[in-house]
């Protein structure tokens, strides 16, 4: 079945709290107004359940840096980690706020602040003239090394994003947009200063806001790199989301232009997530295996809220074909393929 893509403006969300969109879109045409959601009679309970976030990852040639603020509804979370690709050194650090205090994100992704301080730990990033993302990091001790950084994703005129609408039961949804191949420029430092050029350095958005059903999966594979021949290519795949087995967020990202793909079907041992995975779409459109070197796991136990996320890092192979018919060999290309599993 085709799947529906969003190509007009309009709120997320009638004044009855119903979306008005379900399907996927190129760009964030949707006005993502909250005020307008409707779960509850007493409106005052409704923040609670609402979850949003804003996570920044940097793939560079030996590293993978990634930054992150979010609220979900009960707790802010704000979390850093960086990979070294070729040692295996690995570290990551985690802040858990109560209802968030302090937290601070912009009503949408295209423009506004998203920030947290504390002390002298202090996440911020910024949205300037609508293409210019400025990730401004200072987290002292971190891991017995002070972490800095100063990164700067300029997106160009027409990059492309792969934008989601996901209906749940209920008046639930998410609304989620992922951008990838961000040219990155800048530096972070941690135990030794690494520099970050826009010709081999990539940044990836993961921009999200929604109600969620309590007890929540999802499947999400990425990677932002370079082809030998200096074109970006980024995947973008999903699975578990939403109640509508036509809307997806499979792609295809290259030179920022977006090539949609069906359903993807995911294989993977859950008794040993560093076995390989394989992926293949319906539509016959994309094979890839993913061959894990790392695994990254976080886990939160609240009780009433949880979340354990198994994400793996490795790489993927295989064969997708574009728009116009063209086969597109991926080889060794670093990424992440994740399973999550939340109670919230």
């Amino acid at each position: 079945m085709a799947q529906y893509e969003i190509v007009n403006q309009a709120p997320l969300l009638d004044k009855e709290g119903n979306l008005t969109a379900i399907g996927w879109a190129r760009q964030p045409l949707l006005e993502p107004n909250l005020e307008n959601v409707n779960i509850y009679g007493l409106k005052f309970l409704q923040p609670l359940r609402i979850k949003r976030w804003q996570y920044y990852g940097i793939t560079t040639p030996t590293h993978f840096f990634s930054f992150t603020i979010s609220h979900v509804g009960y707790i802010g979370s704000i979390f850093a980690y960086i990979l070294n690709f070729e040692t295996g050194e690995y570290h990551e650090e985690t802040l858990t706020v109560p209802f968030g205090a302090g937290v601070v994100l912009p009503r949408d992704s295209t423009e506004g602040d998203c920030e947290y301080k504390k002390g002298e730990i202090h996440l911020h990033f910024t949205i300037e003239n609508g293409s210019r993302r400025v990730l401004a990091v200072n987290w002292p001790r971190f891991g017995g090394k002070d972490l800095k950084a100063l990164v700067d994703l300029e997106l160009v005129d027409g990059h492309e994003s792969v934008v989601n609408v996901f209906p749940f039961e209920n008046k639930r949804f998410f609304y989620t947009r992922k951008v990838n191949c961000i040219p990155a420029s800048g530096v972070v430092e941690y135990g030794q200063v690494y520099q970050v050029t826009p010709d081999s350095c990539l940044g990836t958005l993961d921009w999200g806001l929604g109600v969620w059903p309590y007890r929540s999966f999802w499947i999400w594979g990425s990677t932002s790199q370079f082809l030998p021949d200096g074109r970006t290519i980024g995947l973008n795949l999903g699975g578990g989301i939403g109640n509508n087995p036509d809307v997806n967020d499979n792609a295809v990202i290259l030179n920022g232009k977006v090539h949609k793909i069906g359903v993807v079907d995911f294989k993977y041992d859950t008794s040993d997530f560093k076995k390989p995975w394989t992926m293949a779409s319906q539509d016959g459109r994309l094979s890839l295996k993913f061959m894990p070197f790392f695994e990254r796991v976080a886990k939160t136990d609240l009780k009433v809220l949880s979340s354990e996320v198994h994400q793996m890092f490795g790489r993927y192979n295989g064969i997708v074909t574009l728009d116009n018919g063209e086969k597109l060999e991926i080889k060794d290309l670093i990424g992440w393929a994740e399973e999550h599993h939340a109670k919230w």
